[in-house]
């Protein structure tokens, strides 16, 4: 009754997707029927009008949540269902999904309002038989919490961390191999815990301390950062893009991790700045930032719309010597400049607390493709910063082949460059062997980024 052979489900009667839990269902559909990005689907519904604060907050909450746990969620749920787990229709699949998960992890909902919900959900949906099915599955699930089996750490210690921590295989067993199972377990468990914000506070338009009295006047509880100056860790920010304090152009929401690449860059007033993937254009705005609107930034990106997103992020902020160039950064032709950065496309594996999406939209097979094309802007990038000039190559990924792999590779071909440490700029803990950032959550509490400064000849 529950399983579905059909590539599209059944059609859907009107208003079945209403409320913060049919509204998680409705996204979660639209995640796995296609490639579409979990934060731009909950920023569409969060903008929406058809909840109060509340429930968009609650809805926001299962949504992420189950695509963090999803692997955790499915193993359970495999193991209680009647029939084949996998092959059940989309919004069964995720019905059941947003109950367990608010059983599971929510302690504020009641294990009966989560039922009744998935119930109600699937009774409109698929009548009165499957929803008596849901609801033998998720009773028998709550009679039987206390005794659920995972895979037998014995048995196949990869997976039993894999399932426990919702993890794909592939990347647990590459952890493991790399790191050792203790770190690979805390790095994951830091992937599942819901982030702080970070915030970069604008001083082209407001000092710094003042703005640390208007977040303690609108009662936001902050703590300052113990690497970068300027910047402020707070408890996630409802409506963050729709306060006064955003439209305003104070501040901009950016991972301390991304900030250490500018750093890094240290750009000057006067200088002529390349920045050579610059939407959606948080580095490129620190970047004018830094140089108080003195001198030139070449913002270059493939894509005219992404761009927007940079010129919007500048004019919000003050910055006003910015010049977009729409275009491709690995094969673009312009004269060279002082300083260059490069933030290059990467697998995101440092960013999963934040896009726990992407844990399920990678794999191994990726890393070699984005390498191809890490290495083909770094190069073009060597070639557009002057001599005695700064070239600064960053990731927001933790992986050595697009990191450290990749640059000591291309030094081999590149004798005129060398790494300059960053000891001078950027906190001690932060910093690998070779003068390097790398960053890891479990560790320090932010993403986990790499970023090199090399210096030409």
């Amino acid at each position: 009754m529950l399983e579905n052979t059909d590539q599209q489900d059944p059609p859907q009667p009107p208003n079945v997707y209403s409320g913060p839990r049919g509204t998680a269902v409705k996204i979660l559909n639209r995640i796995e029927r296609s490639d579409s990005y979990l934060d731009k689907l909950l920023d569409a519904e969060l903008r929406s009008d058809d909840m109060n604060e509340l429930d968009k907050g609650l809805m926001n909450e299962i949504v992420t949540g189950v695509v963090r746990w999803k692997m955790k969620l499915d193993w359970v749920l495999t193991g209680f269902f009647h029939g084949n787990f996998t092959k059940a229709e989309t919004n069964i699949k995720n019905a059941l999904r947003v109950a367990l998960y608010q059983i599971q992890f929510l302690d504020r909902v009641p294990h009966s309002a989560a039922v009744n919900e998935a119930v109600e959900f699937t009774k409109r949906l698929r009548g009165q038989k499957a929803a008596d099915l849901v609801n033998a599955i998720l009773r028998n699930i709550i009679r039987n919490i206390e005794n659920i089996r995972y895979p037998d750490p014995e048995e196949d210690k990869i997976r039993n961390l894999a399932v426990i921590e919702s993890h794909p295989v592939w990347m647990t067993k590459r952890w493991m191999e790399r790191y050792g199972y203790d770190d690979a377990k805390r790095m994951m468990e830091a992937n599942n815990a819901i982030p702080d914000l970070a915030l970069r506070v604008n001083r082209l338009k407001v000092d710094f301390d003042y703005f640390l009295s208007l977040l303690e006047k609108h009662q936001l509880q902050y703590t300052r950062s113990q690497y970068l100056d300027f910047f402020v860790r707070v408890q996630h920010m409802a409506g963050i893009g729709g306060s006064e304090l955003f439209q305003q152009g104070y501040f901009s929401v950016q991972d301390e991790s991304a900030g250490m690449p500018v750093l890094l860059l240290d750009p000057k007033p006067g200088e002529r700045v390349i920045d050579l993937c610059s939407a959606p254009g948080g580095k490129t705005t620190f970047i004018g930032e830094l140089m108080k609107n003195s001198g030139e930034i070449i913002a270059v990106d493939r894509y005219e719309t992404r761009l927007h997103l940079v010129k919007s992020a500048c004019q919000r902020l003050g910055i006003t010597n910015v010049h977009l160039i729409a275009d491709d950064g690995a094969t673009i032709e312009i004269p060279p400049a002082d300083k260059v950065l490069v933030d290059a496309p990467c697998s995101g594996l440092g960013v999963l607390s934040k896009k726990p999406d992407a844990k399920w939209q990678r794999d191994a097979d990726d890393i070699p493709k984005l390498v191809q094309l890490q290495k083909s802007l770094i190069e073009n990038a060597a070639k557009l910063v002057k001599s005695g000039g700064i070239l600064v190559y960053s990731t927001c990924t933790i992986e050595p082949e697009e990191n450290l792999d990749l640059i000591k590779e291309f030094l081999e071909h590149h004798l005129e460059f060398s790494i300059e440490s960053g000891n001078n700029i950027i906190h001690q803990d932060l910093l690998g062997n070779q003068g390097q950032v790398a960053t890891f959550r479990h560790r320090h509490g932010m993403d986990g980024s790499f970023s090199v400064r090399l210096r030409k000849k």
